[in-house]
């Protein structure tokens, strides 16, 4: 696999395309022949506005040997009709409606369920997200020159923001093993295996699974690339490949609203953790996470936080075995602020603008 020359922009931004020199040693276009197929998957919901977008960035890769799955969701808007239009168009298209409407990681897994059996790679292009041409191209590069990777990685537009950084370039192979330790044991919020826009995943993983997404989550992606990577490598490509789109109707928002990802992040670690893990690693990284969950929730005591916050937490604690009560959350609180009356101003800060 060939590495990206990083080339300074007149923004001053690296631009990872490849430079001529690098296209004149041999990175090439793969031959329709040579290229295995591509189940490519959109669970969809009242997306209409954006799925034209989504379903063109798909039809217009430079790779062609892609199926198309869209997944319909019982849309009250002109979702399906979209869909429909550009599957009378190009055969690759398929479109499958839900005959009840379920959740959104229920729905994603059913369109895993759908791919052919002939497909070697599964890449999800969310309906409100697009992927640039080279996309599949360059993801199925890397997994083909790297049979044992499992999952394929790589740069995301995100808004204005490029996500998923943190990997050493020009490193493109990487221990599914060590990746996963690093994303427990590790404080860099800007690093992460991806979001399901910006990954690709060998199609066997997905189709040995009854559920690919394991739990109702919304983070359960991220559940995925633990459970995968325990027998598999991680591999990356260092390029923006494609655009997630910000905006107040994605998951990532409604996760925001209440802090789901902080309830994910427990969740994973006890369901994967001691598995990447040595016992006291695991109980080091349970203790500061707790606490930091504690910590959270303690702060938004004096936020006036409304009931739906409160339950979901209250009840994923519970699920999760550590419950929570209001006298634990006032010792918190209290622990807290003692902690942090050295610099008051900057606890004020963290108490009223950040999580």
């Amino acid at each position: 696999m060939h590495g990206l020359t990083p080339v300074k922009c007149a923004s001053g931004i690296d631009d990872l395309r490849p430079s001529r020199l690098e296209l004149a040693r041999g990175v090439q276009v793969m031959s329709l022949e040579a290229q295995p197929l591509v189940s490519v998957v959109t669970p969809v919901y009242n997306m209409g506005s954006f799925l034209s977008e989504c379903i063109e960035s798909v039809l217009t890769q430079s790779y062609k040997n892609v199926e198309y799955i869209i997944v319909n969701n019982c849309s009250t808007d002109h979702s399906l009709e979209v869909a429909l239009s550009y599957a009378k168009r190009d055969p690759r298209v398929q479109v499958h409606s839900n005959e009840r409407f379920v959740g959104v990681i229920e729905n994603h897994n059913i369109a895993f369920s759908r791919i052919s059996p002939a497909a070697k790679y599964c890449k999800v292009v969310s309906a409100d997200d697009y992927i640039f041409q080279d996309c599949l191209m360059r993801m199925v590069e890397i997994a083909e020159a790297n049979p044992s990777v499992g999952i394929v990685g790589s740069y995301q537009l995100s808004g204005s923001q490029v996500r998923w950084q943190g990997f050493p370039y020009p490193k493109a192979l990487f221990s599914g093993y060590e990746i996963c330790r690093k994303t427990f044991l590790g404080d860099d919020k800007a690093f992460g295996f991806g979001s399901p826009t910006s990954i690709l995943y060998r199609a066997d993983l997905v189709r040995n699974n009854e559920a690919f997404y394991p739990n109702p989550s919304p983070h359960s992606d991220t559940s995925a690339c633990f459970k995968e990577l325990r027998h598999s490598d991680f591999g990356f490509v260092y390029q923006v490949l494609s655009y997630e789109r910000v905006h107040a109707g994605t998951q990532s928002s409604a996760s925001e609203e209440i802090n789901r990802t902080v309830s994910a992040n427990l969740n994973d670690l006890l369901e994967y953790g001691g598995f990447y893990l040595s016992k006291d690693e695991f109980d080091i990284t349970l203790h500061k996470t707790l606490r930091r969950y504690y910590e959270y929730l303690a702060v938004n005591m004096i936020r006036f936080r409304g009931e739906q916050f409160w339950q979901y937490h209250r009840s994923r604690l519970q699920e999760l075995g550590f419950p929570i009560t209001r006298s634990k959350l006032l010792r918190t609180l209290i622990s807290k602020g003692l902690r942090e009356l050295q610099n008051p101003g900057q606890a004020m800060r963290k108490i009223f603008h950040h999580s």
